[in-house]
């Protein structure tokens, strides 16, 4: 008797419509253990458990873990409720159940949809199954998204984490009450650039004060807060956050709501303008009053002004970064002379990051003479100049095969999403929605295309850099050009040491002061 090494595979998502009754993990573990007893060839190695996951795509803990298993050549058989519990996706179930699984020879059971590929090709109906499978969660998705929406116009939080300042009010999720301690430091905060203080002197008082930023605040009371739109390691106030609490209409007691837009169900989520946005007037009691909250709009609106960023940019602008911190670095001017210094360090003092101080002149000699180091090493500099110039145009046309490959892919889709229209599978509204973001993209693929194709007939620029080492054997400056087509990256550290990375052959260079 052959032995199959099992995974048994579990997952429930009440945002695919599961039923928390029949589809709990519970009941899913009971049945194929039963199924397990009843056919001893197969030997239970784990169960790979994913709660909470939706079934519109793989990208799941507990699936990816398993994944790996069965490369390893530690399981050669999934086992599962039904073939709802592996997934909701028919193009990507297609994928594994016709392709993946056959390839790696991984036996798949899904106990209550009698699928048991060992018994043979797959019946006809199971591509429908899936497909059906896929329709329900779409259509449990835009019942979803409409019922948010609804909500957000009756101006009830729909949200996992509310706005500092805020908490949800116990008797009623769907309702803002305000956090004492945090409220007072808002109120501080406007009062603060009310007087006349700028957002990165607020961020560094609030430092300076030990007050917690929102994110940390959130983790201090057990909250499993994540905000994706910071360093990793930023655990203190920034401009960025000033400057998001003093826009955020909720603080005047509205609720503002519907920021991005998912179009697909797989798609990624879309900023929207912020005329697009969701905002109920008068939802909550305010933090801040409307007198108050107007004045600082106002001010906010007077203190923009533009700046000459082709005057002001340095050639390292983008490139430098602080070795510890990994924020980026600015540029000072000090005596006449300009040096660069760790952003954390210069908004928020030293008690985020060190100064990791370095002169700009010296900071050019370095890279220079770190470049030319590595262009002595070549001793054909004509042949590095053409292959240079080669990799551009092979660039070029790897550029071309992109575009031509996204021109393709929106056909691909333009002609499913067309075909679900057709069977009866997708709306109307939302097959003209996503017809119209299709043909957007398409246009802008096409635009970029001509632009290529338009610009392939030119005669191309030698590179600055390339000409210099040409004329003179050696690069005898360092401008932006320069820095941008050779430096991918450069680190400074506190102990004067130096990292850079550049841009050819993942070549990196560790420098010293």
């Amino acid at each position: 008797m052959e032995v199959w090494n099992t995974a048994g595979y579990l997952r429930l998502s009440r945002e695919d419509g599961d039923k928390s009754e029949s589809d709990s993990i519970a009941n899913q573990r009971k049945l194929l253990e039963q199924y397990l007893e009843a056919h001893p060839e197969l030997h239970l190695v784990a169960f790979y458990q994913d709660d909470g996951y939706t079934g519109t795509n793989f990208d799941r803990p507990a699936f990816r873990r398993m994944e790996a298993d069965i490369a390893a050549g530690k399981i050669n058989c999934v086992l599962v409720k039904d073939l709802s519990r592996f997934g909701r996706d028919y193009i990507e179930m297609g994928r594994y159940l016709e392709r993946v699984f056959p390839a790696q020879n991984v036996r798949f059971i899904a106990i209550n949809d009698h699928v048991d590929s060992v018994q043979g090709h797959y019946d006809m109906l199971l591509p429908m199954k899936n497909i059906f499978n896929t329709q329900y969660a779409r259509d449990i998705s835009d019942k979803v998204r409409s019922a948010i929406h609804t909500k957000q116009q009756r101006g009830e939080f729909v949200g996992a984490f509310p706005s500092y300042g805020y908490q949800k009010d116990l008797a009623n999720h769907n309702h803002l009450v305000i956090d004492p301690p945090a409220a007072q430091v808002v109120r501080q905060i406007f009062e603060l650039f009310e007087q006349g203080w700028g957002k990165i002197k607020i961020a560094k008082y609030l430092n300076a004060e030990g007050i917690p930023s929102p994110s940390e605040y959130k983790r201090i009371l057990g909250e499993r807060y994540h905000n994706g739109r910071k360093i990793e390691q930023t655990t203190y106030w920034t401009y960025a956050t000033i400057h998001r609490i003093l826009q955020n209409q909720i603080y005047a007691g509205h609720m503002e709501q519907g920021r991005n837009y998912r179009p697909t169900m797989h798609g990624k989520a879309v900023q929207l303008d912020r005329s697009s946005w969701t905002v109920v007037p008068d939802t909550h009691e305010a933090i801040i009053g409307a007198d108050q909250w107007e004045r600082v709009q106002a001010l906010l609106h007077k203190r923009t002004r533009q700046l000459s960023f082709e005057q002001n940019q340095s050639p390292f602008a983008g490139f430098l970064r602080c070795g510890d911190c990994g924020r980026a670095m600015v540029k000072m001017k000090c005596g006449g002379g300009t040096y660069y210094c760790c952003g954390s360090y210069k908004r928020y003092g030293s008690t985020v990051c060190t100064r990791h101080s370095i002169p700009h002149n010296i900071l050019e000699q370095i890279v220079l003479k770190d470049l030319n180091q590595i262009i002595a090493s070549v001793q054909n500099l004509k042949a590095l100049a053409e292959e240079t110039e080669q990799t551009a145009a092979k660039g070029s046309f790897g550029d071309y095969e992109r575009l031509e490959g996204g021109l393709e892919r929106l056909y691909r889709l333009k002609k499913s999403a067309y075909e679900d229209y057709r069977d009866g599978l997708l709306r109307r509204e939302d097959f003209l929605r996503y017809q119209a973001d299709y043909e957007r993209q398409e246009g802008e693929l096409t635009a970029q295309l001509q632009q290529l194709e338009q610009s392939q007939g030119r005669h191309p620029r030698p590179h600055p850099w390339v000409q210099s080492l040409l004329q003179d054997g050696k690069l005898t400056s360092l401008d932006r050009v320069t820095v941008v087509e050779t430096v991918q990256q450069i680190l400074i550290f506190e102990d004067g040491n130096i990292e850079i990375t550049y841009a050819f052959s993942n070549e990196r260079g560790i420098l010293s002061e």
